[in-house]
C-alpha cells in the first residue's frame, strides 16, 4: 500500500502508526488549502462609485460653504432635534429630525434632484439621514458632518 502523505519510516513525531498519521497529513493538506482559497469579504466605501449605485458623499465644512455661497439652489438640511436647532444652526437651514426620515419622501423636500447639504451635531446622524435620502431616491445628497465643525455663522431662533 502506498502513503500519500504521511510517515513513510513509522517514525513519526505524531504517532508511530502510519495510519492515523497519513490521517493527520490530509487534515493539515486541507487547512492549508482552505486558508488559500477562503474567499475575502469586500469592503464597500462611502463615496462608491459602482455603476448603477448612487451614494452621498462627503464632504468637508469648507466645500460646504463654498456650495452655500455659489448662489446655486442648494437645500441645507438640519437632522438634530428641534431643541439643537433652537439653540443653533446654519443660516438657511430647514429642520427634518433624523428619526423622522422614513420611507416616505419628506414633504419639505419634494424634489429628488435637489442639492442637499445635511449636517447633525457630530456627523452621525447626518449620515445615517444620507443613507435614508439616498434610499428614498435621492440623487444629489452632501453630507458635511456636524456643526461643531462649522467654524462660519450661526444662528439661534427664540
Amino acid at each position: 500500500m502506498y502513503r500519500i502523505i504521511g510517515c513513510a519510516t513509522g517514525t513519526c513525531p505524531l504517532t508511530s502508526n502510519p495510519y492515523i498519521s497519513t490521517i493527520y497529513g490530509i487534515i493539515l493538506g486541507i487547512l492549508i488549502a482552505g486558508i488559500f482559497t477562503t474567499p475575502r469579504k469586500q469592503s464597500v466605501p462611502e463615496n462608491d462609485s459602482t455603476p448603477g449605485r448612487i451614494m452621498y458623499k462627503r464632504i468637508t465644512a469648507k466645500e460646504a460653504k463654498a456650495r452655500i455661497d455659489s448662489g446655486d439652489n442648494v437645500i441645507i438640511l438640519d437632522v438634530r432635534t428641534k431643541e439643537e436647532y433652537d439653540q443653533e444652526h446654519i443660516p438657511g437651514s430647514i429642520l427634518i429630525p433624523n428619526e423622522t426620515i422614513s420611507d416616505t419622501k419628506p414633504e419639505l423636500l419634494p424634489d429628488t434632484d435637489a442639492e442637499i447639504l445635511i449636517y447633525c451635531r457630530s456627523g452621525n446622524r447626518s449620515a445615517q439621514a444620507a443613507r435614508k435620502l439616498i434610499a428614498l431616491g435621492y440623487t444629489n445628497v452632501y453630507d458635511f458632518g456636524g456643526i461643531i465643525d462649522w467654524p462660519y455663522d450661526k444662528a439661534t431662533t427664540n
